[in-house]
Formats: C-alpha cells, sequence, structure tokens
C-alpha cells in the first residue's frame, strides 16, 4: 500500500540543504544523513531543515550544518535555490541550497537522533536518494567543477600546508582528469598565489618535496586552469 503523507504547511516555508564534499581515498566524496521519516525511512539526504524565524538562511545553513553533521568552520557558499511545488510530500517547502568544502584530515561526524547514521559516499556511487537531493548534488558537483577553472576554492579542501603534488591531484579528482604536470605548475606559481615555506616533506619512496600554502585562505578570483 502507497505511504499517504499528511501535509504539515498550507503555506510555502523556507529550508536550508548543504552539500558536504571533500577529497579522500581518491574520489570526491558527499556528506550524506539516513533518515527515519515517511515515506523516506532508510534512504539517505543532504543535511538540512527549516528556517527559523528570527535566523538567516546562512545562520540556518550553518547551525544544520552543525547539528546534524558535527561540521563547522569550513567554506560555506550559496549554490541555488530548489522551489518545485512538489519536491516535499510535506507541503510547499522551498530550499536555498549551499555547498561546503572541507579537507579530509581530523574529521569527526555525529547527527542527531532524528537520523540514522551519517557517512561519506563516493559522488560515482551514490545510493537512491530523498526528495530532489539528487539534482541538487548535480547542481552542487558542477558549480564546484567550474569554481575550480576560475578562483582559488582549492584551498578549503586542502591543509594549510601542502606539496604542488598534492594540490594537483585535487583538481584531478574533481575534473575527472590528469593535468600536464609541468604546465600546472608553472601556471599556479605565476598567479602569486602561493608561499613557499622553506621547507620540505618526506615520507614514503618518492623524494623530499616542497611545502606551500595559500597566502589568502580565502576564495578569490583567478584563472588556473
Amino acid at each position: 500500500m502507497k505511504h499517504v503523507v499528511q501535509k504539515k504547511y498550507s503555506h510555502a516555508v523556507i529550508a536550508t540543504d548543504v552539500v558536504i564534499f571533500t577529497v579522500y581515498e581518491e574520489q570526491l566524496k558527499v556528506l550524506l544523513i539516513k533518515m527515519k521519516k515517511k515515506p523516506f525511512v532508510g534512504m539517505w539526504a543532504i543535511p538540512g531543515g527549516l528556517v527559523h524565524g528570527k535566523e538567516s538562511v546562512d545562520e540556518a545553513a550553518q547551525r544544520h550544518l552543525i547539528e546534524k553533521t558535527g561540521v563547522k568552520d569550513v567554506y560555506l557558499e550559496q549554490l541555488y535555490t530548489f522551489g518545485h511545488v512538489d519536491r516535499d510530500p510535506f507541503g510547499r517547502v522551498v530550499s536555498v541550497a549551499y555547498f561546503a568544502l572541507i579537507p579530509n584530515a581530523g574529521l569527526k561526524l555525529k547527527t542527531t537522533s532524528e537520523y540514522d547514521d551519517v557517512a561519506w559516499f563516493s559522488v560515482a556511487h551514490l545510493p537512491k536518494l530523498a526528495y530532489d537531493h539528487t539534482e541538487i548534488l548535480e547542481t552542487a558537483i558542477q558549480r564546484l567543477k567550474a569554481k575550480l577553472g576560475y578562483s582559488t576554492i582549492s584551498y578549503s579542501l586542502l591543509p594549510k600546508e601542502f606539496t604542488l603534488s598534492q594540490l594537483q591531484h585535487i583538481y584531478e579528482v574533481i575534473l575527472g582528469d590528469a593535468l600536464d604536470k609541468r604546465n600546472f605548475r608553472k601556471k599556479i606559481l605565476s598567479l602569486g598565489l602561493l608561499k613557499r615555506l622553506g621547507k620540505k616533506r618526506s615520507g614514503g619512496a618518492s623524494r623530499p618535496a616542497e611545502l606551500y600554502t595559500f597566502l589568502k585562505r580565502s576564495s578569490l578570483i583567478a584563472s588556473v586552469l
């Protein structure tokens, strides 16, 4: 028997959904939460929820990010507004979506009792998502790929100190394409965005590599590719 959902909202309400990306295990991954609520029991979804009456949408996105995943103090950018009339079975809900970028080191995930689980998924191997979250995620991936080419947004996926190989790896994983090592390094260094730290990272079979940092850990417009 088809589950009938009782409509909760007679007028439009505003929600936020936050697509959280990281690069981990040679893959671009997204953070999802497992639903308990009918009709989406057992399905995975992008973290989010309603906006309170006395908070901005930015504040709501940050709150849901912390409450439902334990993630905070990360790059966060408004993505797009999703307002299909039937996008939420509980009523007329308009979602202001965001995307967040975080490095993969030292993450401690948690969620509330409202959800069954929280976990990372490769964007290449996703479960079926609740609501219209497949559309939201696809839009976020397109935005991320585009911004890599004209901004320094990659800083938010790296530790403060990194090698040029690590930086290039971020681009290759997200774009799904190999980049010429010599040309990439020549271009990125010519932009004056990085500072050589005068020390090297050792370990492994390869020779020690120079460490760099971004002069500004913020998103700047720059023709990187």
